[in-house]
């Protein structure tokens, strides 16, 4: 087996808590047209003379597509100020190399089939097993990386943090547009990636170390898998960093909706760890009740209504920021966490501006420029 649980489990035991890595992916587009087009090469050349940004930047599956990531800082403060000093040159590498870098969790109308995969080995695999589900996954994300010490406390906390995804999707939800035409969901993304890649989406609750590696040692030895990485699931240990992984967000629009949506995260994950560590009770509820929170976030984001999974009862979408900055307060505030998010998300202000006349090229083009403004300055997000 290729896959070293064994050293995986080492790294968690040796982890500390709470600290942070960021990742941000976006578009790269020509600046005119506002076509992806696939120049991640060049720029990955061009940063060569940075060595800052050549280390903070990688590959995602298409060759039109860029991450960005802060790597490891101690806490959430420096790891935002690192991400902020390597957005600003990645936005200057784009401006001088002549693209421009988008920020929604998919392109409003580019042509999968158009796309070409990254010449990264992982990603050529990627593309050797999943062939039309990898074409079709052109989608941008956010990723936040929370250290959790201890291999057995890192699975309970994906556990607990289970009912919290779908939450934090209606929250994060900003792709409304696939395909040339409004898809009628929020997160076009999700959509996309999630419910069509192999092991993705919310996982099963594990309990323990143990039940985690037994099933991710199945997949290795059946050949299921050849490299962890391989597991795509919203939420996950990440046996390299020793940190609990949470993906189910979309990339934001505006650097502040990110960093803000990001603070979020951090707390949901470490108020977990707390949990955990105090025996606080909880319930692992079975997938085909997650799934419709799931679905509700995915189509109507934050316009529509989310489900009580104890009551059973239907409350406003909205109120989700309300119910996870209300269970987060205490490790929020020993953290010095702060959360302002903007009145709608990425998804509802474009929808907006949609239904207010304006062209998909024009709503598009109003966000490139707000991404461009704020990644590149690190300035706060645009509330309306």
């Amino acid at each position: 087996m290729s896959i070293d649980l064994d050293a995986g489990r080492s790294v968690f035991e040796g982890a500390s808590d709470f600290t942070i890595a960021i990742e941000e992916e976006f578009a790269i587009l020509d600046p005119v047209t506002l076509d992806m087009v696939g120049r991640f090469d060049e720029l990955r050349a061009a940063a060569a003379l940075d060595p800052i940004l050549y280390d903070a930047i990688t590959g995602e599956l298409i060759r039109s597509e860029i991450e960005i990531r802060s790597g490891r800082a101690d806490d959430f403060h420096a790891a935002t100020e690192a991400q902020r000093e390597r957005r600003r040159r990645l936005f200057a590498l784009a401006a001088e190399q002549g693209v421009a870098l988008g920020a929604s969790g998919t392109h409003p109308w580019a042509d999968y089939r158009e796309q070409q995969i990254v010449e990264i080995e992982h990603y050529r695999r990627v593309e050797h097993d999943l062939q039309y589900v990898a074409w079709r996954n052109n989608t941008f994300a956010l990723h936040l990386h929370v250290g959790i010490r201890g291999a057995d406390r890192a699975v309970r906390v994906c556990d607990r943090m289970r009912p919290v995804l779908p939450l934090l999707l209606a929250i994060s939800a900003s792709s409304p547009f696939l395909d040339g035409r409004d898809s009628g969901l929020h997160s076009a993304r999700t959509q996309t990636f999630t419910r069509s890649f192999p092991r993705c989406g919310i996982p099963d609750a594990f309990g323990g170390w143990r039940e985690f590696a037994d099933y991710v040692a199945f997949l290795a030895d059946t050949r299921s898998i050849v490299e962890y990485t391989q597991v795509w699931w919203s939420i996950r240990p990440h046996l390299t960093f020793g940190t609990v992984e949470v993906r189910i967000c979309d990339s934001q629009l505006t650097a502040g909706e990110s960093e803000a949506l990001a603070a979020l995260i951090v707390a949901c994950v470490a108020q977990a760890a707390r949990d955990v560590d105090a025996g606080v009770r909880s319930r692992d509820l079975p997938a085909r009740l997650l799934e419709e929170n799931m679905w509700r976030a995915i189509r109507f984001g934050l316009d529509g209504e989310l489900l009580d999974l104890d009551s059973r009862a239907p409350y406003p979408a909205r109120a989700a920021i309300e119910r996870l900055l209300e269970w987060s307060e205490p490790v929020r505030a020993e953290l010095g966490l702060e959360v302002e998010l903007p009145a709608l998300n990425g998804a509802q202000r474009q929808r907006a501006q949609l239904r207010d006349g304006n062209s998909l090229a024009e709503v598009y083009a109003a966000s490139v420029e707000q991404t461009r403004a704020t990644y590149a300055q690190g300035m706060a997000a645009v509330r309306r």
